[in-house]
């Protein structure tokens, strides 16, 4: 099972992670990311590769955080406008709580 099925079963499956993914687009408690995996997020090593684009001129340091296609509707009418901006390792949202703040509070950022 691939690690989309698994989520789509979860989610179709556990109303309260349904509730939680519609909220903010993660989970707390992934089933879909291994101990390794969770030991990389958690010290924050998944964010190195970004530094290469960085180097590259993709991306600069400070900036809003990248999104994927599905997170552009919940920025309504400020999509043109986030998107005019070369997204960033770290921006208001990283140091304004991070994982504490939901998602709808990161999008005002």
């Amino acid at each position: 099972m691939n690690s989309q099925e698994v989520l789509k079963e979860l989610l179709a499956n556990d109303p309260i992670a349904r509730a939680e993914w519609e909220k903010d687009f993660k989970l707390k408690n992934d089933p879909r990311i291994t101990a390794v995996g969770r030991f990389i997020r958690k010290t924050s090593l998944d964010e190195l590769p970004q530094l290469f684009n960085v180097l590259k001129g993709d991306m600069s340091l400070v900036g809003p955080r990248p999104i994927v296609s599905d997170e552009l509707e919940r920025y309504c009418d400020d999509v043109d406008y986030y998107l005019m901006a070369k997204p960033g390792m770290t921006g208001l949202w990283q140091v304004s709580g991070r994982n504490d703040v939901d998602y709808d509070t990161r999008v005002l950022f």
